[in-house]
């Protein structure tokens, strides 16, 4: 799980795939983390990703560097708790002008379920259990 983490961290951003009914949407995400041996992600619960992933929690993540990508896909799960929300935070502190770890919006989601790949043009695909 460190190398995916060390991975998405260096490349920054990432693009996070849900789905709204039958019409896929993606969109480019910044925050990840490792909380209590999970790999986390933020959003606001205002927000329509968080409304797609309550909908159907299957979910992919993709990220490019130096002539690699990595996929991760599983299902996220919401967790209420301070704690995550706190370590995210602390972590981005930038997002503490919009978010709050005890406000009704902050939201953390971990994947469960997941499987991570690394791909490149010039090596078979390198599969990560999370």
């Amino acid at each position: 799980m460190k190398e995916v983490y060390d991975f998405l961290k260096a490349a920054g951003t990432y693009y996070l795939a849900t789905v709204e009914g039958d019409q896929p949407r993606v969109r480019p995400f910044g925050t990840v983390e490792i909380f209590e041996d999970k790999l986390y992600i933020q959003t606001g619960k205002i927000k329509s990703v968080s409304q797609q992933i309550q909908a159907n929690p299957k979910a992919e993540i993709c990220a490019f560097k130096d002539g690699v990508w990595l996929r991760v896909s599983g299902e996220l799960v919401r967790d209420d708790r301070r704690e995550p929300k706190v370590h995210m935070l602390e972590n981005y502190p930038q997002l503490k002008a919009m978010y709050s770890p005890d406000d009704d919006n902050t939201e953390v989601l971990y994947f469960r379920n997941a499987e991570a790949v690394f791909y490149s043009f010039t090596e078979a695909p390198r599969k990560v259990e999370l």
